[in-house]
């Protein structure tokens, strides 16, 4: 899901002299060109002295269970208010980025960063180069693995999220299968080489739709022939929405995917109970509502979890609820997906679903025109249901 536009929250002025004194570290380590190519992570030693740098352990999957992560709106709320809410502390934390980075960006960051140490959690970054994959240069990759370096040796593990949706048409970086497998493939070696408590995430959107058609940044003819995987001349719902864009056992650490209950039938925007099943029937191509292109969607779990090898992370999960409007109550709506996001039953039928992250955000959708509410801990009573169904196999944060 697109991110809303970003300011500084001011709970996050805190960080802007951790911000700095990183930048400056970073700056300094690659004009003087240091033997590894990283930053040295003094500065981010300095401010985080009581813990060890991150290690390769730090963003492995579990042993059993799954990572239980969140996706704040940085602007309303810490971490910290998130944890105090739902009792438990997150072991992921989610932001994003744009690629290169802005001074914004490196707050942000910086920000999440400094609130994933204090609790104990890593940071799942999604990275975004909305200037197009032409933008991601060596320098640019060569500065994004010094901070991924200094972040990791500040004590944050770092998964990172690069170009996810590469699938899609919506963005700059989307339905260039080639361009983008050559672009992930050059930052994980770079990732895998200099960062290594970090660990590189390849995320397509869910292929329900899929081509797209009709998006700024649809297929061009060319992509289209690479894109054409049934050989039948023509880019349609029939074709693998998801093998083209696939970068390699050697680049993947992990992989993952959003899956929402936005609603059963397009156009998006009624408070609507999701079907039985709903969000394995996704994950595994099942999903079949009459009128979509949904039944010939591939079975993502078992090409990549079980064909590859690949933890798979939910990216993104919630249920759309319009406040105010009519259909089924919010608690309704909200309880049935999360019911099946926490199965108690979900990893013992998908052992390689390895971290889960709820989009706890109240914002304008586009794709609605108007405000949806996919948060969870705002209201007191929902906040406790959410909670108690939180099943045994959840791993959090909490040091």
């Amino acid at each position: 899901m697109s991110r809303a536009a970003r300011t500084i929250p001011p709970w996050l002025l805190p960080a802007v002299a951790f911000v700095v004194v990183v930048s400056l570290v970073t700056a300094l380590s690659l004009y003087l060109g240091s033997d590894d190519g990283s930053a040295d992570g003094s500065a981010a030693d300095d401010a985080a002295a009581s813990l060890p740098p991150a290690t390769a352990a730090d963003v492995a999957p579990p042993d059993s269970g799954a990572l239980v992560g969140v996706s704040l709106d940085g602007a309303q709320e810490s971490l910290a208010d998130y944890a105090d809410r739902l009792g438990r502390t997150p072991a992921v934390m989610v932001t994003f980025a744009e690629l290169p980075f802005g001074e914004t960006d490196l707050t942000t960051v910086d920000g999440a960063v400094t609130q994933a140490r204090e609790a104990g959690s890593s940071v799942l970054l999604t990275l975004e180069p909305l200037d197009g994959l032409d933008a991601v240069d060596d320098a640019v990759i060569d500065d994004l693995v010094a901070r991924l370096r200094a972040w990791n040796d500040s004590g944050v593990g770092v998964f990172v999220r690069f170009a996810h949706e590469m699938n899609g048409s919506w963005y700059a970086w989307g339905q260039q299968p080639e361009a983008y497998v050559a672009t992930f493939r050059r930052v994980a070696a770079a990732v895998h080489a200099g960062a290594p408590a970090s660990s590189m995430m390849w995320a397509p959107s869910y292929a329900g739709g899929y081509p797209f058609d009709g998006g700024e940044w649809s297929a061009d003819r060319a992509d289209q022939r690479v894109l054409d995987t049934d050989g039948d001349g023509r880019l349609t719902e029939r074709d693998d929405g998801y093998a083209p864009y696939w970068p390699g056992d050697d680049a993947v650490d992990w992989v993952g995917m959003s899956l929402y209950h936005w609603g059963q039938v397009y156009p998006w925007g009624e408070n609507e109970l999701p079907s039985a099943g709903k969000l394995v029937d996704q994950l595994r191509g099942d999903y079949a509502v009459p009128g979509t292109q949904e039944q010939v969607v591939p079975d993502f779990y078992a090409a990549y979890a079980v064909g590859h090898g690949n933890p798979v992370s939910i990216t993104e999960t919630a249920a759309l609820y319009v406040p105010g409007g009519p259909g089924p109550s919010e608690r309704a709506v909200k309880e049935a997906w999360w019911s099946q996001v926490w199965d108690p039953a979900l990893v013992e039928e998908l052992p390689g679903i390895k971290m889960v992250n709820w989009f706890e955000w109240d914002k304008d959708e586009p794709e609605t025109g108007g405000r949806i509410d996919w948060t969870v801990t705002r209201d007191a009573d929902l906040a406790a249901a959410y909670a108690d169904a939180l099943p045994a196999w959840a791993r959090f944060g909490d040091r």
